[in-house]
């Protein structure tokens, strides 16, 4: 009996997973655009729990479990009180009796690390505080269909250095992908991400930099990422933000810094006007909609290869 698998962080995924789980991706896309059935989960009922609102994440769960002829159960807030109303362990027991897979959409990781570790089904994380396994797959299948191969590719990371850009630099370092990220000072990525990616790094040949120069983050890009400036939990600190962001703002003359046609990237939801300007999210080299789709994608392809992983 094979092991269960969770995905908690993109280091829970070996290189040669993530591209298989690239490689199916593209199959279930095709199959979807040829209105082709792909009941690969029939029968299998996904139960999502959302402790933070969602567009992207619910409807494209939701809606690939549909596709692959299963079931998802969307849990808000009220329906459970993780540790408050009832205890992680509870949750993940009683859920592990009735479902096949967990995705959970948290505030802090060590809920998902724990219902991951007390659930007997896998566990997919849909956000935490610390990472964004799904939607930088979404993000790299969509380099990926562009490119075809990543390895060598050059990309920057403009802004904060948040759950994504945490899940960005694990699956660069991964992948043998060069990142620079330009954050400023106070919110750059957490060292503990940094240090994770080291043995990787030294095997693939993958640079991963940190610097505080935007313009010196994008030149020779690719791509460019970025990404709000305050997340869900820190509306708070918004407009303190927002002035010691302001040179970090992905408008056409910091692109212009970047390779010619370099793609634009941004996870969504987009503050236009603050991280990004219309004219760039808009504009020609934008991909961001294309992300927003491959969540749909990556996401399957993601909970097909859990399933036959775990050997369900």
């Amino acid at each position: 009996m094979a092991m269960k698998r969770d995905i908690r962080s993109i280091q829970d995924l070996s290189a040669a997973e993530i591209r298989e789980v690239f490689a199916l991706a593209i199959d279930l896309k095709a199959k979807v655009k040829r209105r082709e059935p792909h009941p690969l989960l029939a029968g299998r009922v996904l139960a999502m729990i959302f402790e933070k609102p969602s567009l992207r994440t619910r409807v494209t769960f939701e809606t690939g479990m549909v596709q692959l002829g299963g079931h998802a159960i969307y849990l808000q807030p009220s329906d459970i009180g993780l540790g408050k109303r009832e205890s992680v362990y509870d949750v993940a027991t009683c859920l592990s009796r009735w479902v096949d897979l967990v995705m959970a959409r948290t505030f802090a990781q060590k809920t998902v690390d724990d219902l991951a570790a007390f659930g007997t089904v896998p566990v997919i994380n849909g956000l935490s505080d610390l990472e964004h396994p799904c939607q930088v797959l979404a993000d790299c299948l969509t380099l990926r269909e562009r490119w075809g191969e990543l390895a060598g590719r050059r990309i920057a990371w403009v802004g904060d250095g948040n759950n994504v850009c945490h899940s960005l630099i694990l699956l660069c370092a991964r992948l043998g992908v060069h990142l620079t990220v330009g954050s400023p000072e106070g919110y750059e990525p957490k060292g503990v991400i940094l240090e994770a990616t080291q043995r990787d790094a030294v095997e693939t040949g993958s640079q991963i930099r940190i610097v505080r120069d935007p313009v010196e983050a994008v030149k020779g890009a690719d791509a460019v990422f970025t990404d709000t400036w305050a997340s869900m939990g820190q509306e708070n600190e918004a407009e303190a933000r927002k002035a010691i962001f302001e040179p970090y703002q992905l408008n056409r003359t910091l692109l212009a810094k970047a390779n010619p046609g370099a793609l634009v990237l941004h996870c969504l939801p987009a503050h236009r006007g603050e991280e990004i300007t219309d004219e760039v999210i808009d504009g020609p080299q934008s991909v961001v909609y294309d992300e927003a789709e491959n969540r749909l994608h990556a996401q399957k392809a993601l909970m097909v290869c859990l399933v036959r992983w775990s050997g369900m």
